[in-house]
């Protein structure tokens, strides 16, 4: 296996564009490839781009009419057919919507089949991680499920156990529902709690189809308001023990940076420093459990100048083996191409204070009485026994 990273990227991916009202805002992409250049991570890793999916890899996860119905909105946005999810307040129709979404998609696909190749040990898709689309429907700001058709790709190419690991603030609903049935993947997500944001899924209940799929979904929901200690305690509590014994070929994870402090669609109270301890932890937990085969996708994150390029260049340069310091100091150049595309002063330093990190081990010990530790309770209580562990 070569010891080099792959960062997917593509210029084109930018097109992503829902219009100027959407939260989704593009900019966020270039301001991270961006700043990745101005601490020089492109340079201790390979650049390359991908092709789009064709249908035949889009149809692994996606139904036909669902991307015929994608397809023909992206030449007429106006007709686009909103019983498939596009036209709508969350998912307008644009020109190029399937052309785009398919090369992100694209992205995702190609990063698996490097790492499952050797010919990479880590990937990296920013730009991926729309784990909301569903096999028939656009959902969530997400057209096609890139995370889904890199784990599809994975299973069609001989894999028999690949890990999901979601942390955005918001369910990995998409991901979910595609390998609901399949004992091959494992899926744990970590979102706020389903009563106080959307997808409103991803209850501790949610364990997998009954049969061979049991266990095979992991969900811990967060109470709205968690911060940097609880949000690493549920991680740590969870997790690694699953990952442990389930034993993946290849570890995907999603990192939306949408829970933090700033984010304004959501209620998590997550630092960028927090972001970065995971990201650590499930770099080491491809290391130590699945050979170092480790596919890192991007996600959600509206904080799109303060958060999101420097959460994801922490990651890309993790996943470089060249991580960023957090108290570095962020290159001027890169602030001022910030308040040149937004108007807006950058942040100046790749933290926000809080590291290191810290937060008390499960193994210490818990409190019925908090409600953080209800959540992880919860969790441990519906799926641990279902995969043969304690709860």
């Amino acid at each position: 296996m070569s010891g080099r990273a792959l960062l997917m990227w593509d210029e084109a991916v930018t097109q992503y564009d829902f219009g100027s009202e959407h939260p989704m805002d593009p900019v966020r992409l270039a301001l991270t490839m961006s700043l990745v250049r101005a601490f020089g991570l492109d340079r201790a890793m390979d650049v390359v781009s991908a092709k789009p999916a064709g249908d035949s890899t889009l149809r692994l996860v996606h139904r036909e009419d669902y991307v015929s119905a994608v397809r023909a909105a992206s030449v007429e946005p106006r007709r686009a057919d909103q019983a498939y999810g596009i036209g709508t307040v969350d998912d307008p129709a644009f020109v190029g919507m399937h052309e785009v979404s398919a090369l992100i998609a694209g992205q995702s696909v190609g990063a698996a089949e490097a790492v499952w190749r050797g010919e990479a040990a880590h990937a990296v898709n920013f730009a991926g991680g729309l784990h909301h689309a569903m096999p028939g429907s656009a959902s969530g700001f997400c057209i096609y499920n890139d995370a889904s058709l890199a784990i599809a790709r994975l299973l069609e190419l001989g894999a028999e156990r690949v890990a999901y690991v979601d942390v955005d603030v918001h369910h990995g609903d998409g991901v979910q529902a595609a390998f609901w049935e399949d004992p091959r993947v494992l899926t744990v997500s970590l979102h706020e709690h389903p009563r106080t944001l959307f997808p409103q899924t991803g209850w501790p209940e949610e364990t997998g189809a009954a049969g061979p799929g049991e266990g095979g979904a992991v969900n811990v929901a967060l109470p709205a308001g968690t911060g940097d200690a609880g949000w690493l305690r549920a991680f740590h509590a969870v997790v690694p023990e699953l990952i442990a014994d389930f034993r993946p070929q290849v570890l995907v994870t999603q990192h939306g940076a949408d829970t933090h402090f700033e984010d304004p669609l959501a209620h998590l109270a997550v630092s960028l420093d927090a972001q970065r301890a995971v990201q650590e932890a499930c770099h080491e937990l491809a290391h130590e459990y699945a050979e170092g085969r480790w596919v890192a996708l991007g996600g959600g994150g509206y904080a799109v100048v303060d958060v999101v390029p420097r959460s994801w260049t922490h990651l890309v340069g993790i996943a470089a083996h060249a991580p960023v310091e957090p108290g570095s100091v962020i290159p001027s150049s890169w602030r001022d191409e910030v308040y040149a595309r937004t108007r807006q002063l950058g942040p100046a330093r790749m933290t926000d204070g809080r590291w290191p990190v810290g937060y008390r081990d499960w193994a210490a010990g818990y409190d019925p009485a908090d409600r953080l530790d209800q959540a992880v309770l919860a969790t441990r209580k519906a799926a641990f026994p279902l995969r043969g562990l304690l709860p």
